[in-house]
């Protein structure tokens, strides 16, 4: 069975997928790495130990990961993510404040510790920006020929950005970070904007978990019907939310839901365009290329296995 771990800014849509790779029993879920975006580090580390501890999974380690971009000395929230996902990360949904306490280890040395002891059968997903991946390529290259896999959150390659024409957010955070994690020769999976739009969480979805009637089963589906109400005044054309993180969990676990294109992937640092995932032209005939791009998904398989994965996950819980 395939170790993960998990890099995320808990956010709404790291919540879901948080919840979907500890429910899953296609992997084991051995660790979680805190990093900013959605929320501040140290608020979505909080975010993390009170979801783990409400679904009974408090086994799991949570580490505190970078703060800001690998080339910036701070991180601003955008006004926007607080909207999107609440000033406190998770839809404004009171959760009861966990016991346990973040581990003392930084998560980037978590991340290369594992990448030693795992090797091959390690895959971690990054729903966040890429800056404790690139700290970590930086502090050991060797994690590029040794991880099993990385899936990440992030970019846009056929469809436009969502910070703006050619960037999407994860990407533009620290773009530096995932220019060097594409061009490191390790083995991505980049889901996108491409796919993440694709696949839609409605009310009727969320319904089904309040009526599991279990105190996770409520709180989630209070915290994504909060994301979902907020679609319907920026997005309304989705009729729901789009599953960006849940999808880079699905892609981990159940690739062949996704249609994929091999590349040789870098990420524009400069210019008005500065954030841009895409394809290297000199590189373009080279054969076996690191990364593979998700450009396609069947989106019922993933919308119906995250949900039966969190329907049965809240059914067990408290």
């Amino acid at each position: 069975m395939k170790k993960m771990i998990l890099d995320i800014d808990t956010g709404v849509d790291d919540a879901m997928a948080l919840a979907y790779a500890a429910g899953t029993k296609e992997a084991e879920l051995i660790g979680v790495v805190g990093t900013y975006g959605n929320v501040y580090t140290e608020q979505g580390v909080e975010n993390v130990l009170n979801i783990l501890e409400m679904l009974g999974k408090t086994s799991v380690p949570v580490y505190l990961g970078a703060k800001h971009g690998m080339e910036k000395d701070s991180f601003d929230r955008l006004e926007v993510s607080a909207k999107i996902h609440g000033q406190n990360g998770v839809g404004e949904v009171d959760l009861t404040p966990a016991k346990r306490v973040k581990e003392t280890q930084h998560g980037v040395d978590y991340i290369i510790e594992a990448v030693k002891q795992y090797g091959k059968d390690l895959v971690i997903v990054a729903t966040g920006p890429m800056t404790n991946l690139g700290m970590a390529l930086k502090k050991y290259p060797e994690m590029a020929k040794e991880v099993g896999q990385i899936v990440i959150m992030g970019g846009a390659l056929t469809v436009p950005g969502n910070v703006s024409p050619f960037t999407e957010a994860n990407i533009s955070q620290d773009p530096e970070a995932a220019k060097l994690l594409f061009e490191s020769g390790t083995p991505v999976i980049m889901v996108g904007l491409d796919v993440t739009m694709r696949s839609v969480l409605r009310l009727s979805d969320t319904d089904r978990w309040r009526k599991k009637g279990t105190i996770a089963g409520e709180k989630y589906a209070d915290i994504v019907d909060y994301y979902i109400n907020i679609h319907d005044e920026i997005a309304p054309y989705l009729h729901g939310c789009p599953l960006h993180d849940p999808s880079a969990v699905a892609a981990a676990i159940h690739p062949e839901f996704f249609t994929m294109l091999p590349l040789f992937m870098t990420v524009e640092t400069e210019g008005p365009s500065v954030g841009r995932t895409i394809g290297i032209a000199d590189k373009i005939r080279e054969e076996n290329p690191n990364v593979k791009v998700c450009i396609n998904v069947d989106t019922n398989k993933v919308v119906n296995d995250m949900c039966q994965t969190l329907e049965a996950l809240f059914t067990d819980s408290k």
